[in-house]
């Protein structure tokens, strides 16, 4: 079909989400499961005694994804009536079966139950693209686990880090994220064939009031569907608990996502670390040496978009008067799939600015240089007192030496001259300030604190989704 530039295009799927992510809440999948769903349930009651053939349950197999668009469309014209649409849609092209489609079902029993396995199924996407980030973000780790490099607090100069335990940092973020998409994963359970309200009146009154047969219809749907049980009580829908748990898992991937890319234009403006830029790209159209941080502003707005979304589910939740209402439906069409496709779209660029991550060595020992004699004080200090020293004498010396020394760093824009200003001062004069002009002895354990977390955290949550390894993530525009 051509492209209608006419009518509006998401730019989710046109230029940000994967074609993967895209599938999962396309039509075509929704509607097939529902007649997943529908077989589903006719099977069970089958094998629970009820007046279906098994040629019934194979025309429906015959069918499950062959849906014709089109007719649907005129049928929910006519009907106003999406599911009852469909049900008729599937009857037309299943007439020996039309008489036992949806029996004793209301329209969540598809809906809902669809809803519950494509969430299952997009957060298993999003969790294998948050252990591919984890995994890039590591291995960056490791090749700079030692790299000294100013470490800020409040964004001012504070002691010194390493690169690669800066990584870690922001991998860790995601470690605590991928904990919560487990969880989630674990906690999802079917909705089931509850009934109109949530009682299975409706099925009761098809086996004839045996309570035991209900229970097992329920078992044989929820296994049939791959669930190994369902919610225990529900009214009209699932929990809309579930729509908000879910989306403060999504927020938080992209919290944490915001925050790394929110450092990177950072590190981006001081010249340290870049993201990759291509040979051809442009950073400016009017400044033509310009190379902004690009990936990691559009992760940001991406991720900001996502966090926006997390009240809309809240706010269904804390809505659904009694049973149920009808006001959740216009909004979870629009909520679940564009929270996921741009959570898909946050890492599939988080991971492409963390396999390319370009790092600059001398830039960024220059700016550690100019703030080390500043750090180094209070390891001068000790040093001082060790060698007969008075305490408070020494500090109030060093603090006086420390503010001269900023004043010229600040207005007259020169190097800074702590350690020759304390060199000429007698009360130092036993300390051998040269030696520590070395950064990495201002560190602590940044270095194996790399090693510790990878071998400790990353290793086993490589070991646990070896297939979510390795790979590109290659950006649209």
């Amino acid at each position: 079909m051509p492209d209608n530039h006419n009518q509006y295009e998401n730019p989710l799927i046109a230029r940000y989400a994967s074609p993967q992510m895209s599938e999962t809440w396309s039509p075509q999948r929704k509607f097939s499961t529902w007649r997943r769903l529908w077989v589903a349930l006719a099977e069970a009651e089958m094998e629970l005694g009820l007046p279906i053939t098994p040629e019934q349950i194979a025309e429906l197999k015959a069918h499950v994804d062959d849906v014709d668009f089109q007719l649907a469309r005129e049928h929910e014209q006519r009907l106003r009536h999406d599911v009852m649409a469909h049900v008729h849609t599937y009857g037309d092209a299943c007439p020996d079966a039309r008489a036992i489609i949806h029996l004793g079902a209301t329209s969540c029993f598809v809906t809902d139950n669809t809803d519950v396995i494509l969430l299952r199924d997009a957060l298993v996407q999003i969790r294998d693209r948050v252990v591919a980030v984890i995994d890039v973000l590591a291995k960056f780790a490791a090749e700079y686990r030692d790299l000294p490099c100013l470490g800020f607090t409040h964004m001012q100069p504070a002691q010194p880090i390493t690169v690669g335990k800066r990584a870690c940092l922001w991998a860790y973020d995601l470690v605590l994220d991928l904990a919560e998409i487990e969880h989630r994963l674990a906690a999802l359970k079917a909705r089931g064939p509850k009934g109109t309200t949530g009682t299975q009146a409706s099925f009761l009154e098809l086996f004839d009031g045996d309570h035991e047969k209900v229970r097992q219809l329920e078992r044989r749907v929820c296994e049939k569907i791959g669930f190994d049980e369902s919610y225990a009580v529900t009214g009209q829908t699932y929990p809309r608990k579930i729509d908000s748990q879910v989306l403060g898992v999504l927020s938080g991937v992209c919290q944490s996502a915001h925050k790394a890319a929110t450092d990177l234009r950072l590190l981006a403006h001081r010249k340290e670390v870049e993201e990759p830029f291509e040979k051809e790209q442009i950073g400016s159209s009017a400044m033509a040496y310009k190379r902004n941080p690009m990936r990691s502003e559009r992760i940001c707005s991406l991720a900001r978009f996502v966090m926006s979304l997390e009240s809309s589910p809240a706010a269904t939740l804390a809505t659904q008067w009694l049973e149920r209402t009808l006001d959740d439906s216009a909004n979870r069409r629009l909520v679940l799939p564009q929270a996921f496709l741009a959570a898909d779209a946050v890492l599939i660029l988080y991971q492409n600015v963390a396999t390319g991550l370009v790092v600059y060595p001398k830039v960024i020992a220059a700016q550690l240089d100019a703030e080390l004699p500043f750090m180094a004080t209070e390891n001068i200090l000790m040093a001082a007192v060790t060698a007969g020293g008075d305490r408070q004498e020494l500090h109030e010396r060093i603090r006086q030496h420390s503010a001269a020394a900023g004043a010229i760093v600040k207005n007259r824009a020169e190097p800074n001259d702590l350690f020759e200003r304390l060199r000429k001062d007698e009360g130092f004069a036993t300390v051998d300030l040269d030696a520590y002009k070395d950064a990495s002895q201002f560190v602590g354990r940044a270095p194996q604190q790399v090693d510790e977390f990878i071998a400790e955290v990353v290793e086993p949550i490589r070991s646990r989704y070896p297939e979510a390894l390795g790979g590109t993530a290659e950006v649209n525009v």
